[in-house]
Parts: C-alpha cells; sequence; structure tokens
C-alpha cells in the first residue's frame, strides 16, 4: 500500500496535534497539511491535493458536511473521513449523503483509526461500529417506505385483488373469494393495471411479489 497523504481538518488545534502524531509514527501515512475551518480545507485540498481528508464534522462557520460535499465535488480521487464526538443520526446520513467515505467517532481507539484510513485507502467505506447499527436501520426504513408507495395509489380492495392476482387466481375465484361480481372484479383489475402502469395480469403480479404487497394487507 502506497503511503497516503492526509490533510487534516479541525477547529481544536490540540486535536489536530494528538492525530497528527499518530499518524506520523505510521509508515503508511504522511500528514501533508492541517485547516481549522471548512475555507482552509476546501483551499488546502486544492493546494496538496491529499488522499484523504479526516475532517471534524462541525467546523466554525461553513460545517464538515458542506465542505466534504465541494472537496468530493471538484477533487473526486480524494476520500473524506468524517470525524465526530457524537453519533448523531441526522449528521451521520447527511455525511454518507455528501460522498463521505468514513464516519469515526473521536472516542475510537488508535489502532483502529489506523485501520479506518488503511480501509479507507484501498477505496473502502468505513463506518464506526457505533453507528453501522443505525445505517443499517434506516436503509431498512428506507426500503420499507419505497414498498409502501409502490401500492399508495390502490384502495385496500385492489391491494386484495391485486395478491389474489399475484396467486394466480382467475376473475371468477377473486370474485368468490371477495364476495363480488365478476364485473366488478374485472373493472378492479382494469383499475390495478392503469395505477401500476403495467399492461397484463403476469406483470401486475410480478410487481406484487417484488413490492412484497401481502405485508401492506
Amino acid at each position: 500500500m502506497k503511503k497516503q497523504r492526509i490533510l487534516l481538518v479541525d477547529d481544536h488545534e490540540v486535536v489536530r496535534l494528538g492525530l497528527k502524531a499518530l499518524l506520523e509514527h505510521h509508515p503508511n501515512f504522511e500528514v501533508v497539511a492541517e485547516a481549522a475551518s471548512a475555507k482552509e480545507a476546501i483551499e488546502n485540498t486544492s493546494r496538496y491535493h491529499p488522499d484523504i481528508v479526516l475532517m471534524d464534522i462541525r467546523l466554525p462557520g461553513t460545517s464538515g458536511i458542506e465542505a466534504c460535499e465541494e472537496i468530493i465535488r471538484d477533487h473526486p480521487d480524494t476520500r473524506v473521513v468524517m470525524l465526530t464526538s457524537y453519533a448523531e443520526d441526522e449528521m451521520l446520513f447527511s455525511a454518507i449523503r455528501a460522498g463521505a467515505s468514513g464516519y469515526v467517532l473521536k472516542q475510537i481507539g488508535g489502532g483502529d483509526l489506523i485501520r479506518a484510513l488503511e480501509s479507507v485507502g484501498r477505496g473502502e467505506s468505513m463506518l464506526d461500529p457505533a453507528v453501522t447499527q443505525r445505517v443499517f436501520q434506516e436503509v431498512r426504513r428506507a426500503v420499507k417506505e419505497e414498498e409502501a408507495s409502490a401500492f399508495a395509489n390502490l384502495s385496500q380492495q385492489e391491494k386484495h385483488v391485486l395478491q389474489l392476482v399475484s396467486e394466480g387466481k382467475t376473475n371468477r375465484e377473486i370474485a368468490k373469494a371477495l364476495y363480488l361480481g365478476e364485473g366488478t372484479v374485472r373493472n378492479y383489475v382494469s383499475s390495478i393495471l392503469s395505477k401500476l402502469g403495467v399492461s397484463n395480469r403476469a406483470e401486475a403480479a410480478a410487481y406484487a411479489v417484488e413490492h412484497s404487497l401481502r405485508e401492506y394487507l
């Protein structure tokens, strides 16, 4: 692994000194510059072209999140690792959306920080174990919301009809199961196809299975 050139960004000089002392004892890292604000971080990234920017998420004035977005936009080969004192969900997801390659708590041990930066240096993404579970929970919640929105335009009765369509039931069988007339079922099926933007029962059935319709009945 080639030596990784690092820019340290924190508005507390003592923190920067501690990080610099830790990293410069490691043969794979070289601290090429420091910054105490987002503005300095952006300027020094342009000046020194570091491989990794290790940056406090909370900075005076412009936040580390905004600086991360600008750095990633203008220097796509530079990876940003956000450093924070608190495991705040809003900050975590903002950092991920901004393009950060890593998110670690300041309470992390020196060895763990080294391993995190080595992972990011290899092109991997790294989350502090303390926040990883939150990410999985958020991803699962987002997936659930997306699945639920897939049927947002259907009435509850249309969902029941679609479920039976997905089970391969004929209109007559659906009518019997739901105590409806066959003509009513045909109307429901036609409405479902239109609302889902599909052309036939097979596509509607596949859509229902793909988006886990059964969970929303």
